[in-house]
């Protein structure tokens, strides 16, 4: 526990001054955790990045997150359609040692990764508040599902996929979540009135959750304790974005800036 609080204060502490300057340095920083994301995804079905269908892959998904402002949607969609042809071509060629459902997962991973982090982007451009309350609700979320787990949960939520997670911390988990919308009603410009703010956080806390236990469940696929070891005690990159991935695009597809 000491371990996972220490590092929770060195990442807050690196990565809120970088979501607030916003800008460029935030676009790379975005880059470079989108990257690590990719290359975790890549270690769990042992395929090498640093290969043909690594440097591809990795060419698609920075052209996914480049910012609509700075290249045409038409034109992306293009190269990243190229970048597909590429892989396809790339599996004939490699006669199928690299196959059919090795381009399938590559390409779920680039649009796994790419949506969530193009979207953490996408709400910093939409206003600062909007990605502070995103990521709050998250946050949040996450730690009050531990906590009420461990002191009154009972019911297991879904051992199959994740053993530790229980009902009663799922409910503790919206409502703390509830609470920090409050708080943001009652202390920041959020305009966004509060029935609506009330409902969107109730969906983004238990899609917040689903993608806690998406990832769990593609760990226990391949059978990893962790999608990587770049934090002590949190695991990787996947391993504390993976409610991102899920709440930020939800946030722009409710049209709430």
């Amino acid at each position: 526990m000491k371990q996972r609080i220490i590092t929770a204060a060195i990442l807050i502490a690196i990565f809120l001054p970088l979501v607030i300057i916003g800008g460029i340095p935030f676009l790379i920083l975005t880059y470079i955790m989108a990257t690590i994301g990719l290359y975790e995804l890549f270690a769990m079905r042992k395929l090498s990045i640093f290969s043909i269908k690594g440097f591809i892959a990795l060419l698609m998904l920075w052209i996914f997150l480049i910012p609509n402002d700075f290249v045409n949607l038409e034109i992306k969609l293009e190269l990243i359609s190229a970048g597909i042809l590429l892989l396809l071509s790339y599996s004939v060629v490699v006669k199928n040692k690299f196959s059919f459902a090795d381009v399938g997962f590559l390409l779920i991973s680039i649009f796994y990764v790419g949506i969530g982090f193009y979207y953490l982007v996408h709400t910093r451009e939409a206003g600062l508040i909007y990605l502070l309350y995103a990521l709050f609700v998250v946050w949040v979320t996450d730690s009050g599902a531990y906590f009420v787990g461990r002191k009154f949960g009972r019911k297991k939520l879904w051992p199959e996929i994740s053993p530790n997670k229980t009902v009663e911390g799922f409910v503790g988990g919206i409502i703390s979540a509830l609470i920090v919308a409050i708080l943001f009603i009652i202390f920041t410009d959020l305009d966004i009135p509060f029935i609506n703010l009330m409902l969107i956080t109730v969906v983004l806390s238990i899609f917040g959750q689903l993608g806690d236990l998406v990832e769990s469940a593609l760990k226990r696929h391949y059978g990893v304790k962790d999608s990587g070891n770049i934090f002590p005690g949190h695991g990787g990159i996947l391993d504390r974005c993976d409610s991102w991935l899920f709440v930020l695009p939800l946030l722009s597809f409710f049209h709430v800036f």
